[in-house]
């Protein structure tokens, strides 16, 4: 019998799948101790009622014993794995190592995919025809949880996310040493791509119109715009930085893994610009230490809102007298910037802005404009004079 404890979140999981596994958790709101098993095939759960580590651990591993000593012979069959069993399995091992919001479009993925497939499916059982089934249901907008047709980028990114499981079930194995699942049964299928995305990219023009508005708007408004802009990273990592993060000596600023949407943690140097943004946002908000850059409106502990950000950048908008433009927002700034920096080598520019992959970079950032396009040809003919 083997037991784990998880670093992410508090929870500790005893005896084998598909045997007598058993694991204790807190209840998220009353941080009461939660004892969770499977009966016939059912998942049971009590409270232990109290809220004792050491003494919840020791009750799973004597739950965990008991149930192994009722079975004919001290052995049983493997529980046949299902997806249902596979989500579960993949929700408590892998889900909490990511962020939040990732783990919520985890759960919001595989409630949607038990919906269409069935909680009993057996998932070598799955193959082409479901796939194209779920692509074809998927666009339509008779799955999901919105209930309207999505684009080919959002099938995309729900398909791959399918695959993901199946991969990391086809490489972990139980107690026992057997894998998981033998093979990823949807392994080489094609995802649709979408043909022609949107990828609007801030002009300079729309960055000074917003700027010159950017004070009269909101003051962390002024701050998320100047280090969007300095930065090139995302507004949900921006909005999330705490003054421990600013290292006003250095003039450097530390990305922490669990704000990026690639986990990768990585400190980039600040521009005057940024810092004088900063300096200010610190006259504006004196708390130091854990307390946040930008603050929410109505509690300085905790960090603004992304629906505020939002809100505020069609403010601007309005305020900078600009056409309202769908795809031109925070992300937009992301673009810009690695399309002002088109000329760095591609290493320097991924560190910069936090992109791991540079062929994300090059296939969904990086956009030559009109001017950079006739310089190139001016050159070109230079050459050949």
């Amino acid at each position: 019998m083997m037991a784990r404890t998880k670093r992410d979140r508090r929870s500790y999981s005893a005896g084998e799948w598909g045997r007598n596994r058993v694991r204790v958790f807190p209840d998220p709101k009353t941080g009461i101790f939660q004892i969770e098993w499977r009966e016939n095939g059912r998942r049971l759960t009590r409270s232990l009622k109290h809220r004792d580590w050491t003494r919840a651990k020791r009750q799973a591993d004597e739950a965990a014993a008991g149930l192994a000593m009722h079975e004919p012979n001290g052995k049983a069959e493997p529980e046949p794995l299902t997806l249902e069993r596979l989500f579960d399995i993949y929700g408590e091992e892998v889900t909490p190592t990511k962020a939040k919001r990732t783990q919520e479009r985890d759960r919001v993925a595989m409630r949607m995919f038990l919906g269409f497939l069935g909680p009993n499916r057996r998932p070598e059982t799955l193959s082409q025809r479901d796939w194209d089934r779920f692509i074809r249901e998927r666009r339509a907008g008779r799955v999901g949880p919105s209930g309207k047709p999505v684009s080919n980028r959002m099938i995309e990114c729900d398909l791959r996310f399918l695959v993901a499981i199946l991969n990391w079930a086809a490489r972990s194995r139980d107690e026992q040493g057997r894998l998981l699942l033998e093979s990823n049964p949807l392994r080489g299928l094609k995802t649709p791509v979408e043909k022609n995305p949107l990828r609007v990219v801030l002009s300079g023009e729309e960055y000074r119109a917003l700027l010159k508005v950017s004070r009269r708007v909101d003051w962390r408004f002024h701050v998320a715009l100047v280090l969007a802009h300095e930065t090139g990273h995302r507004i949900g990592a921006i909005r999330k930085l705490r003054w421990f993060d600013i290292d006003f000596e250095d003039k450097t600023i530390r990305w922490r893994a669990e704000h990026e949407k690639t986990g990768y943690e990585h400190t980039t140097p600040l521009t005057d610009e940024a810092i004088a943004a900063l300096e200010g946002a610190r006259a504006r908000n004196p708390a130091r230490g854990n307390a946040p850059v930008l603050p929410s409106t109505q509690d300085p502990l905790i960090c603004v809102r992304p629906w505020m950000l939002g809100g505020r950048w069609r403010t601007a908008e309005r305020l900078a007298g600009l056409e309202p433009k769908r795809g031109r927002g925070w992300h937009s700034l992301r673009r810009k910037f690695a399309s002002d920096l088109m000329d760095l080598p591609l290493k320097v520019l991924c560190q910069l802005g936090g992109w791991k992959n540079a062929k994300t970079v090059l296939r969904c950032y990086q956009q030559a404009d009109e001017g950079q396009l006739r310089e190139a040809l001016e050159g070109r003919r230079g050459v050949q004079a």
